[in-house]
């Protein structure tokens, strides 16, 4: 078999990519090894940016989201007893994010891919690496060879595509964080119109929602913690002491449909190339979920990749691909330091004596008193414009 793009992974990076590249009218392949129904189910971000918005409707595959999916134009920040809302229609006017699930995404792309006549193939087996250094790259899977004028690693933080780079290529950075998070999905009304992120002693909640019938919540728990330490009773019990905090507030509860504990970890590996293998998502770069930058990485790394193959195909040049890592990491470091500074904020860290508390509560003040201090958060939080709308 033969393809222009051998694609590694079916998230939403890898169905992407492939969906903007037919649009330019170049073939893809893409191998998951997980099933279709796995993928589609897959519970995971839910916050998109604006310009996560724009590039699903540019592409044709917005039209569901637009009808299901709930625009915010702000957030609460809820600490010391009281909420201060992040205005996004003040302080970054024309720019909000968007309320829809990332197994939504995953499915209107699969959708489309499918519609298309796209090559999308599941439960894939043993997928290798192969002369990536060379302008002949192909990939190996269930006894079949796929030659490749080019291959994308989309396949996330624990697939093959990054440690097929050999030994020494790339510099790792990380740091993991001393908590995760505990997320329930929950068969609930929302009890607020807009997300609430709040600080206590008690550690940091999150507020979410995925429809105006389910809710998703978050709580800050110890890192190695067994989630069948927590019933339903006692999350629920959790959730009502971390977020009502202000007068008047109370936490709806139902039945929880899911849940899971997810290690908190920021991590980015350079360049995001190796020869003809590049990185794109979370196989390139990891940020703690506080931010609500994952998925929308992803899809400034695709938007990226995809203009650089468009011109290998077009003319053959390499300009772009090779510039491709340098074009994304300014992008990518934004985002860590975005995500570290909404984490450091509202966690409670074990090893803060009291003049630490008191500065996350001076820098909380200011954040939410000062009109520069709240625009930058609210333009980070919406997503700041592309490279190509800038230069």
């Amino acid at each position: 078999m033969r393809t222009q793009v051998g694609i590694i992974g079916a998230g939403p990076a890898g169905l992407l990519l492939s969906h903007l590249l037919h649009l330019r009218g170049i073939e893809s392949v893409v191998l998951e090894r997980r099933s279709r129904e796995y993928v589609e189910r897959r519970v995971r971000a839910g916050v998109l940016e604006q310009g996560t918005v724009d590039t699903l409707v540019e592409a044709g595959v917005g039209e569901r989201m637009k009808r299901e999916g709930l625009p915010h134009h702000g957030i609460e920040l809820r600490y010391g007893g009281a909420g201060h809302r992040i205005a996004f229609e003040r302080l970054v006017p024309g720019r909000a994010i968007t309320v829809y699930g990332q197994q939504e995404v995953v499915k209107d792309l699969i959708a489309a891919r499918l519609a298309a006549g796209g090559d999308v193939r599941f439960e894939v087996d043993d997928v290798a690496v192969h002369d990536i250094d060379t302008d002949r790259p192909y990939l190996t899977f269930g006894g079949e060879r796929l030659d490749c004028d080019v291959i994308a690693g989309c396949d996330g933080f624990h697939g093959v595509s990054r440690p097929s780079i050999p030994e020494g290529v790339l510099t790792e950075y990380q740091r993991d964080y001393p908590f995760a998070w505990l997320g329930i999905l929950a068969k609930v009304k929302p009890s607020s119109e807009e997300l609430i992120y709040s600080r206590t002693e008690r550690g940091f909640a999150l507020h979410s929602m995925r429809t105006p019938e389910i809710s998703r919540f978050y709580l800050q728990v110890a890192p190695d913690e067994d989630l069948d330490a927590w019933p339903d009773e006692r999350i629920w019990a959790e959730l009502r002491a971390r977020l009502e905090t202000v007068p008047g507030f109370t936490l709806a509860t139902g039945e929880i449909t899911e849940r899971g504990i997810t290690p908190m970890r920021g991590f980015v590996a350079e360049p995001m190339q190796y020869g003809r293998l590049f990185l794109a998502g979370d196989a390139a770069h990891i940020v703690p979920p506080t931010g609500a930058k994952g998925l929308n990485l992803a899809v400034a790394d695709v938007r990226v990749l995809t203009e650089a193959l468009a011109r290998l195909f077009a003319d053959g040049s390499t300009e772009a691909l090779d510039g491709y890592s340098a074009a994304c990491l300014p992008r990518v470091w934004r985002a860590q330091h975005f995500s570290w500074w909404m984490t450091t904020l509202l966690h409670t860290f074990e090893s803060d004596d009291a003049y630490a508390r008191r500065l996350q509560t001076s820098y909380l003040d200011y954040v939410t008193s000062s009109e520069a201090a709240g625009t930058t958060l609210a333009e980070n939080y919406v997503g700041l414009p592309y490279q190509e709308e800038t230069s």
